[in-house]
């Protein structure tokens, strides 16, 4: 027994060793252990030049972050004196942020709530998450520069840091269950990726000793083993993928490290499982929000920017899939470059607009795609600025612009439908929201079918950004901030819960699911025609219906029906006026444009309403089984042009009700243009010896030129058509949005 004691008890220690010269996610490095972590070739090679001391490691990844990191440090002087020139008054938003910072946080701050501001105000949740991820301590690194390189600015990011690591090393952080989790997957992203930027600022400083320096290494290994240990599997959702881009990034930087390996193959492939989940196959971002697709176009792109930067082959997959993302912001577009607000976009809350130029500047210094650059400026956006090369930003002294092809657009996997008269300033747009995401639906706004529209370089039928700590966030999520139709008192978005950590955020458990019916395209018109099942729960069925007729104006048509009777509802995004009756309300822009909308069909009431500087108006009709608002959208130029007084209304060259045909149906109607007409409610036409049954009450549109005549359906449901005339006796079934065409000798 004597001669295997020591035998088993160096197998019993062997495990402990190996486990000691992996990286923990529990525990931080000590800066003189540094050293046993390294892969046995990187030791080997520093070895040669002899000791390896605190002084020799830290040089070798100054070196090494001079390669690989998005810029070189040792430039760091030059770039910021091109930096201040380029975006002017930067040094004061810089400034106001990182004082912002330092009079609410000590350097040795508490990482666990319930703790209080420097002020004696206690720390929200919010605040709390945007402590956790660091975002001001990059504007601190900058105001160090611009306090003449006041080493206490140091001192403040080196002893935050530190408390992090004391608040780890006692268990004295908020947790994940705590619902705002310091090492939650997407604050610990974040955080990773501001505190590798703010290294590589200081990294020429005295201030910054070869010892600080280690010790921050030694914490974002913590991190990324943290992040490699937590996230062993797919997570739907923006969280994971903030995380996954930090690791990659962090196994890209340190691969000198034993276990990077293994972080970048995980890494990579939970980006690629989101690439192929996430970003939808029509080039969408599932969560169908502005903001989220461009922050996911920004977590792929650093990945991708390193990995080019350190000549390491990603796969094409991931060329297509980020390409994909920036593609779809030029067919979105308005025509004024900007875009449109889809749900939780949340940059600028109540603002009607996205900028998206600077996601496309950073497509064009990818892609060098001119229908990106189209949209791209000059410079990229200032926090951009330091993920680029100097051979990259030199690119956009001399753009390549053209606009976009494209006119309608659809994503129909996501659901946005698009109409648009061209890419002229005052040319028109509509975007139709009908989608709803099976995986993570968090995101969602209470607009099922509903739209937002440009025209004469004004947004006649906005959206309006939120923001997630604001109280009225879940009034500015739901239907009546929309451009919708509801039934009573109902909204579209029900059940809504609050997140566990109490930041602000929330999201609606129960929302209509859509079914698109048609969308069809011609040199005529546009057809979107759709449902949703969101008023079944009080038994209305419901479909909308959006003709566009090019390129003058909508006519969007809401269908109820139901067996007892209701008030019929919708909603219009604008500040209106009534105009002689409920069945025009009128609005009016600075620049003596505005838009006109108008009810073919008698309505009851118009009643207007309003919020932060918002306003909207709401058309009813009382009292209802069964009812159909049609509905003219006519923009206009200039008073003269406006229906707001006219008797016998006249949209551009359109006119109501003065057809050739003669009409038969329920409350039929009809909207002339020269050969076009776009019947409603009809179930008989006749002109000349032209006899055309349909067997329901259907909407069509109808073009007669020279000897053809074309009969589109506009309508929701299969219909059958008789046509009969001298030569012709022909039956035929049309189904939504499918045409049919007669020779008439």
């Amino acid at each position: 027994m004597k001669f295997y004691k020591p035998f088993f008890l160096t197998l019993l220690l062997l495990p402990v060793i190996g486990l000691a010269q992996d990286i923990t996610s529990d525990q931080v490095i000590p800066t003189n252990k540094i050293v046993d972590y390294l892969k046995p070739e990187v030791k080997a090679a520093l070895s040669k030049k002899g000791v390896i001391t605190e002084a020799v490691l830290a040089q070798y990844f100054r070196d090494k972050f001079a390669e690989r990191y998005f810029y070189n440090w040792n430039d760091f002087d030059s770039r910021f004196k091109n930096y201040n020139t380029i975006y002017k008054g930067i040094e004061k938003t810089h400034t106001e942020n990182a004082l912002d910072h330092l009079s609410k946080f000590s350097e040795n701050t508490p990482w666990k709530l319930p703790f209080n501001y420097l002020n004696g105000s206690p720390v929200n949740a919010y605040a709390m998450r945007h402590l956790a991820r660091q975002h001001k301590m990059v504007d601190i690194a900058f105001y160090f520069y611009y306090q003449n390189k006041d080493p206490k600015y140091i001192d403040y990011f080196k002893n935050q840091l530190q408390s992090l690591n004391g608040a780890l090393k006692t268990g004295k952080y908020e947790s994940i269950e705590d619902g705002n989790g310091v090492y939650e997957v997407f604050r610990s992203g974040y955080r990773i990726l501001n505190w590798l930027e703010i290294h590589n600022m200081f990294l020429g400083q005295k201030a910054y000793s070869d010892k600080d320096q280690l010790i921050t290494i030694a914490t974002l290994l913590q991190h990324g083993e943290n992040l490699y240990e937590n996230n062993a599997t797919f997570q739907s959702g923006n969280h994971q993928t903030r995380g996954m881009s930090a690791l990659a990034m962090l196994s890209i930087l340190f691969r000198d490290f034993k276990g990077t390996d293994k972080w970048y193959d995980h890494a990579m492939s939970l980006l690629e499982a989101h690439m192929t989940k996430e970003i939808n196959s029509d080039g969408f971002q599932f969560e169908r929000t502005v903001h989220y697709h461009m922050s996911d176009i920004e977590t792929y792109l650093y990945v991708y920017q390193l990995a080019k930067i350190s000549k390491i082959e990603v796969k094409p997959f991931w060329e297509e899939k980020l390409k994909s993302l920036f593609v779809t912001l030029t067919k979105i577009g308005y025509p004024d470059k900007s875009g449109p607000v889809l749900s939780d976009d949340t940059d600028d809350p109540w603002a009607e607009k996205n900028d998206i130029s600077g996601a496309l500047t950073l497509g064009y210094l990818l892609f060098k795609s001119p229908e990106m650059g189209y949209f791209a400026n000059h410079h990229v956006e200032p926090f951009m600025f330091w993920y680029f090369t100097e051979s990259q930003l030199k690119m956009l002294d001399n753009v390549v612009s053209k606009p976009p092809l494209i006119k309608e657009a659809e994503f129909p996997k996501t659901g946005y439908y698009i109409m648009r008269e061209g890419w002229m300033p005052n040319d028109k747009m509509m975007i139709v929201s009908a989608g709803l995401d099976d995986l993570k639906p968090d995101h969602q706004h209470g607009d099922m079918l509903g739209i937002q529209a440009m025209a004469n370089g004004k947004v006649i039928l906005p959206n309006y950004q939120v923001r997630y700590s604001l109280n009225d966030f879940e009034f500015f999520k739901n239907s009546m901030v929309k451009n919708v139709a509801l039934v009573d008192d109902e909204l579209q978005g029900q059940q809504y819960t609050s997140n566990q950590g109490g930041s602000g955020f929330g999201k609606f458990l129960k929302l209509p699911q859509p079914k698109t019916i048609a969308w069809k395209n011609n040199k005529d018109i546009d057809v979107f025609i759709g449902r949703h099942d969101g008023f079944e729960n009080v038994g209305v069925q419901y479909s909308r219906q959006v003709v566009y007729l090019k390129d003058d104006c909508w006519i969007v048509k809401d269908n109820f029906s139901s067996d007892k009777a209701h008030d019929y509802k919708q909603v219009w995004q604008g500040h209106y006026t009534m105009e002689s009756s409920p069945n025009l309300i009128h609005s009016s822009f600075d620049d003596a444009s505005g838009l006109d909308i108008y009810q073919i069909r008698k309505v009851d009431t118009v009643l207007t309403s309003g919020k932060h500087g918002k306003q909207w108006s709401v058309v009813s009709k009382k009292n209802q089984t069964n009812f159909s608002f049609i509905t003219v959208l006519y923009p206009y130029k200039g008073y003269s042009n406006s229906i707001e007084k006219s008797d016998n209304p006249k949209f551009k060259e359109w006119e109501l009700n003065k057809s050739k045909w003669k009409i038969e149906g329920v409350e039929p109607i009809s909207l002339t243009k020269d050969e076009k007409t776009a019947f409603f409610s009809v179930n008989k036409l006749e002109l000349k010896d032209i006899k055309i049954n349909f067997s329901a009450i259907s909407d069509m549109f109808l073009t007669f030129k020279g000897q053809v005549l074309t009969i589109q359906s506009i309508g929701e449901i299969d219909t059958q058509i008789l046509f009969n005339n001298k030569d012709i006796k022909k039956n035929s079934v049309l189904k939504p949005g499918d045409t049919v065409e007669y020779v008439i000798k």
